[in-house]
């Protein structure tokens, strides 16, 4: 099943104490966000990838991007909103290519295929599917620095990137989200009040979001223990 790609790469640094875009930390000797990206530039079945960036680094993506070399996709670059949602409601004007879009960040380097295959049969079940792994620890909800309850473990799944979502649905989300004034964290919030059913797919544990100086440090160690490849 043929797909296109909206890429995230217009993070900022705050949680890492930075100044500079994450996206650019190093990983063997590579942008993080190229790590996240390969995966993608070597599925025949990517058809488009849209990278969303800041208009000031247009230049120095496009420059990793042909150090690159060939791509199987055609990529194009648009500029990123001041919110998530609005970055990728950006990307999306761009598709149209495809059925199905895929919508990962670029701050989640170790994207395998394997996910990806996931995410496109439960996509073509239901219209939306989403990746995942179920909670490990006690989760509790608190307020005011007091718990206020223990959340059933089992129940409770940490949502990952990539998303997928059949074009127009993903349309239709944004231009509800629009009208209503709703801002969500990620693109399966805006589907959920379509009151659509949403199908969650395994991901992996090692799908993780380089948010922290801690993440950076346990990316470099499964860089490390795959020998330098992301795959």
């Amino acid at each position: 099943m043929d797909y296109e790609l909206i890429f995230l790469a217009a993070g900022q640094g705050k949680r890492m104490n930075m100044e500079q875009n994450k996206m650019w930390l190093e990983l063997s000797g590579e942008p993080l966000f190229v790590h996240a990206l390969k995966p993608f530039l070597q599925d025949e079945r990517c058809k488009h990838i849209v990278i969303v960036c800041r208009e000031e680094e247009t230049e120095q993506i496009q420059g990793a991007l042909d150090r690159l070399g060939e791509q199987l996709a055609e990529i194009e670059l648009v500029h990123g909103g001041s919110e998530r949602q609005y970055s990728v409601r950006n990307g999306l004007r761009k598709c149209g290519r495809a059925e199905i879009v895929l919508v990962h960040d670029g701050a989640r380097p170790f994207v395998t295929r394997d996910i990806v295959d996931r995410l496109l049969v439960g996509v073509r079940e239901v219209g939306a599917a989403i990746c995942g792994v179920q909670v490990k620890d006690t989760v509790k909800r608190v307020k005011k620095d007091l718990v206020a309850e223990t959340l059933p473990r089992e129940d409770l799944w940490q949502v990952q990137t990539p998303q997928a979502f059949k074009r127009e649905l993903l349309v239709e989300a944004h231009e509800f989200a629009s009208t209503s004034g709703f801002l969500g964290t990620d693109e399966a919030s805006l589907v959920e009040r379509l009151f659509v059913p949403i199908k969650v797919v395994l991901g992996s544990y090692l799908n993780m979001k380089v948010t922290t100086p801690e993440d950076l440090l346990f990316a470099r160690v499964i860089l490390d223990e795959r020998g330098g490849d992301e795959q």
